[in-house]
């Protein structure tokens, strides 16, 4: 019973603190709530977010401002067709001493931080991208022969965007289903981008301030971990999962005909994750089969592919997974 009790003051006060947050953030990145609890949602969870929208929508800033939030070492790299897996990894140079002997010293590079910030990564050829692939899955980097680990926690914010093809190189299915959402950030609203004008075009800008650091965001991280999740919500995780897989007899027909590959287990890692981070994130204690539903769309949309047909059909995977989550909730209402 004092065991629980403690969870719960642990719980409670991390919602205070990840409320604190929030509140710094959106005063650099103004509106936006879902892109920034997605974003949060992604640290909380150990993971990685893939940040999708045009230019100028203020994806770099976000980032900067999470670092500066979080009270992690951050550093961005500009993805570019010339870019080399060095580039981001680092080095080993030939060093020579002050009594002429020789040694190959190693320079870290970029990588070696807390919050990378892959800015337009597909713009960079598979080889490169491959260089984030251990980094992202192991949190640690092989240079030389030599393993060397990165500072802990370790995240990639990676931006990409979405009409700008030519001389890009998509992300391969691998690399995709290291990241644990996609976030789309879409156009601001009227009022929000009326905000975002006085707001920015002044003398003086408003300034975020630390809330977390290093230590206190891994241990945000293992309480996470420990919030617990009931048995509806992780049968509503395993239907939904399975539910977009062609092969599997749960699925209907319009998946069949639509999806030609569905998500895999670590699919359903993501979203068990991301339902306790979104029931945080809102002040609550355990999470439901609503957050199950809200989370489907951006741990699922990157992690599933359209068959030739649906794509030349003009259907939308977003939509689908809308429309198949909706009839779940709907239908565990009815039961």
């Amino acid at each position: 019973m004092a065991e629980a009790e403690d969870l719960v003051a642990e719980i409670e006060a991390l919602e205070e603190k990840l409320a604190e947050a929030k509140q710094a953030i959106t005063k650099r990145f103004i509106g936006q709530e879902r892109v920034v609890d997605l974003t949060l949602a992604a640290l909380l969870c150990g993971g990685h977010g893939l940040l999708i929208g045009l230019p100028g929508l203020g994806k770099t800033r976000l980032v900067e401002t999470l670092s500066t939030v979080m009270g992690l070492n951050g550093n961005r790299v500009q993805f570019t067709p010339d870019l080399m897996p060095a580039d981001i990894l680092g080095s080993e140079v030939l060093e020579t001493g002050a009594d002429g002997s020789r040694a190959f010293k190693f320079i870290e590079g970029p990588i070696f931080c807390q919050l990378l910030m892959a800015d337009e990564i597909n713009r960079a050829s598979p080889r490169t991208q491959s260089a984030l692939l251990q980094a992202m899955q192991e949190k640690v980097v092989t240079v030389a022969g030599e393993t060397r680990p990165l500072e802990a926690p370790f995240h990639v914010l990676a931006t990409q965007n979405p009409i700008e093809q030519e001389g890009t190189y998509p992300l391969p299915e691998a690399q995709l289903d290291r990241f644990l959402v996609q976030i789309d950030v879409a156009y601001p609203d009227r009022q929000t981008e009326k905000d975002i004008l006085l707001a920015t075009t002044g003398v003086a800008e408003a300034e975020a301030h630390q809330v977390f650091d290093g230590p206190s965001l891994i241990a945000a991280q293992m309480l996470l971990r420990r919030m617990p999740v009931g048995d509806a919500v992780v049968e509503m995780i395993l239907d939904l999962v399975r539910a977009f897989r062609p092969a599997d007899p749960s699925s209907g027909e319009r998946v069949r005909d639509t999806v030609a590959w569905g998500p895999g287990p670590r699919a359903a890692q993501a979203l068990m994750l991301t339902v306790r981070a979104r029931a945080l994130l809102q002040g609550r204690l355990a999470p439901s089969p609503e957050d199950v539903i809200d989370m489907a769309r951006p741990v699922l949309v990157h992690r599933m592919a359209l068959t030739f047909s649906a794509r030349a059909r003009g259907e939308d995977l977003g939509a689908l997974i809308d429309d198949v989550a909706g009839q779940m909730l709907r239908s565990e209402a009815a039961a």
